[in-house]
């Protein structure tokens, strides 16, 4: 499932540096980290939903990808990042 318009707009609000910035990498980590934390969820109660879960491991692999390319730009906005959505490594 999709984020509702309301939760979107309140992540691009918190994250993002103007009111329309929807693509810079902070705003799409912070967008992938609530599908994932949806999908976990969802997973807890439905074990055997194998397509849901397959979606799951490549947001994750996508949300790793894009944590790694602002490790290597700006190291700075990633720990800032890192520590506001309380991501591991």
């Amino acid at each position: 499932m999709a984020l509702d318009s309301a939760k979107k707009k309140e992540i691009i609000a918190t994250y993002g540096r103007g009111e329309n910035d929807t693509g810079s990498t902070e705003v799409q980590i912070a967008l992938l980290t609530e599908r994932i934390k949806y999908l976990t969820e969802h997973l807890k109660t439905n074990k055997k939903d194998h397509s849901s879960r397959l979606g799951l491991l490549k947001l994750v692999g996508q949300r790793r990808r894009l944590m790694r390319y602002l490790n290597k730009k700006d190291y700075g906005r990633y720990i800032k990042i890192k520590e506001a959505l309380g991501i591991r490594n």
